[in-house]
């Protein structure tokens, strides 16, 4: 297939057409979407009086685990090792460790600190996403996709926590934009894309492993293939060098580890890649169609238009195999990011464990396709599947809202059950927060349908649609959060900050239930987790010198050894207990 011309050669068609639907001014656009961005993710620090993104504890476990482990990491100063409680921790490269340690450099260890690198990931893809789109098909729809982007749940939920996902995705969105720039480019310009292509990788696996090379290469291979481009990738891709760069970058760090930690590190990297690919780790398993769900609603209410443009896209395959151009420079990113999409979705659902994140890399282009889809609609170039569009997004959107709306009696139903984990439960109290939040759902909901439906009104349904997302994504920040984090997350943290105060060095910490790993982080100091029946740890425990407190629900206290019965209560708070083997003063 012929290499496509450069857009600049000749103007798009359709960003000519959507010039008159924006502002032209770019720095604009950027201002807006940092500004929104700042706030949506809480880094304003009280500027804008918005979201207060250190407004909820650490979740258990990959929260807790990852601030805790690059806390140990400052402490320590060992730079190489991740250790949690104060033992090994194989499971995640050390790069964002290294950029949550720094964070706690600057700002102290705190919540807001250890969420910092996250909220900053997140603006980086929203840029990046601005940068590609910008160049290819024009400010209007650069602007569309990143507020696409942005505004969904996933998105705004992902990159307010402590995950190694939002600095992935920031690598593996830039590797896949590079690479499609390097093959659309002519041979000087296209090589410093590929370049980036490399690093990026490189990068991405220093993040979570061979996961940050797979990505890239999931959309890019099959690209390729069916555009007939592997001899121009050959000749002006490099790939031997590639791996080299991808090598340079990666490997100092694995090697370390091999040499420091040698079969032990081996095994780990092992049941955390392959293994973790072929059977379910630490729960994580679902159904088959565990992905379709996540992404409808994850990535609502712009999920109800991406099945759409993914079957018009890729429905035109035999075309590109049998060597026809692209229609326009549209039409080949689309099918690019289409092949994307479909091969994530593809992977990561044949992969044993799952996890509502994982599938978070394929967003970026998601919101591409869905702004090309939705621009043409605007245009009144009915899509001739909209029935299909229009009834997934009443589905989608009246399931939700209602779902909400319904969800206090269903929580109350199964309350004994909840309040055996989390004992403070019995005393949530939702007030008219799920209606209301139910009811911005559905009434958004209509409305864009509302205005999709009429001619006339078509532009609003942008405005109603991102305004309905950022309202929800106001109460549920401002209102929910509090809730869960009062009466589901603070007890146990609190009552750790305490234990952390009054122990020692030579001082023991024991938590009876199920592993809380941010506790770890609360108390600055390691936790020993035990089970109310395991005897010879108990014995151990009890045995050992120093003061010795323990973090448990009230209600386990009766199951505990015999010896801690007469222990001093120092605080009950929540549902949960803290005792000590000797009173405070």
């Amino acid at each position: 297939m012929d290499n496509p011309s450069n857009p600049s050669d000749s103007p798009s068609p359709l960003s000519s057409s959507l010039a008159s639907g924006f502002s032209q001014s770019s720095l604009t656009h950027v201002v807006l979407l940092v500004v929104l961005g700042i706030w949506l993710f809480g880094l304003e620090g009280g500027w804008l009086g918005g979201l207060e993104m250190s407004g909820l504890g650490l979740t258990d476990r990959d929260e807790g685990s990852n601030a805790e482990a690059a806390r140990e990491m400052l402490e320590t100063g060992d730079w190489i090792s991740p250790t949690l409680n104060y033992e090994p921790r194989y499971a995640k490269p050390a790069f964002v460790y290294w950029l949550i340690s720094g964070s706690y450099s600057l700002f102290g260890i705190n919540e807001f600190a250890a969420r910092l690198p996250s909220a900053i990931s997140g603006l980086c893809v929203v840029l990046l996403q601005y940068a590609f789109v910008y160049r290819w098909l024009g400010a209007p729809m650069a602007l569309l996709s990143s507020l696409m982007l942005l505004l969904n749940m996933e998105f705004l939920a992902i990159n307010r926590m402590v995950l190694t996902d939002p600095e992935l995705v920031v690598f593996t969105t830039l590797a896949g934009y590079s690479c499609w720039q390097a093959l659309q480019g002519h041979t000087k310009s296209c090589r410093w894309w590929f370049l980036s292509f490399y690093l990026a990788m490189g990068f991405g696996m220093l993040v979570k492993g061979p996961v940050g090379i797979i990505i890239p290469l999931v959309g890019v291979i099959p690209y390729l293939t069916l555009t007939r481009q592997w001899k121009l990738f050959w000749q002006q891709g490099f790939p031997i060098l590639g791996i080299g760069l991808v090598l340079l970058v990666a490997a100092p760090w694995y090697l370390a580890m091999f040499n420091i930690h040698g079969e032990a590190y081996w095994s780990a990297a092992q049941a955390n890649t392959t293994g973790r690919f072929m059977n379910p780790m630490e729960g994580h398993g679902g159904t088959f169609f565990f992905y379709v769900p996540i992404l409808l609603l994850g990535f609502f209410p712009w999920s109800a238009f991406l099945p759409s443009v993914l079957y018009q896209s890729l429905n035109q395959w035999k075309a590109y195999w049998n060597g026809q151009d692209f229609a326009s420079q549209e039409h080949n990113l689309e099918f690019f990011l289409s092949l994307w999409i479909v091969g994530l979705l593809i992977f990561f659902t044949l992969s044993a464990t799952r996890l509502p994140h994982y599938i978070y890399p394929l967003f970026p282009a998601s919101a591409i396709l869905v702004a090309l889809w939705w621009q043409r609609f605007q245009a009144m170039v009915l899509p001739l599947d909209w029935r299909v569009a229009r009834w997934l997004l009443l589905g989608i959107g009246y399931v939700l809202g209602i779902a909400i709306i319904v969800a206090p009696p269903i929580f109350h139903h199964f309350i004994q059950q909840i309040a055996r984990e989390f004992p403070a439960a019995v005393h949530v109290d939702f007030g008219w927060l799920p209606t209301i939040l139910g009811l911005v759902i559905v009434l958004g909901t209509m409305g864009i349908r509302l205005c999709l439906d009429s001619e006339a009104k078509r532009s609003w349904a942008l405005a109603i649609a991102g305004g309905m997302m950022l309202f929800f994504g106001v109460l549920l920040v401002k209102g929910a959060v509090p809730i869960y984090h009062m009466y589901f997350i603070e007890p146990p943290q609190q009552l750790a900050a305490i234990a952390g105060f009054n122990l020692g060095k030579d001082d023991r910490l024991l938590q009876v239930g199920r592993k809380r790993p941010s506790l770890s982080f609360y108390a600055q100091r390691k936790v020993h987790f035990l089970g109310p029946h395991d005897e010879q740890e108990w014995k151990e425990h009890l045995a050992a010198s120093g003061k010795k407190m323990i973090i448990l629900q009230t209600p386990l206290r009766r199951d505990v050894p015999e010896a801690v019965a007469d222990w001093t209560v120092v605080l009950e708070h929540g549902g949960f207990s803290l005792l000590s083997s000797e009173p405070l003063l």
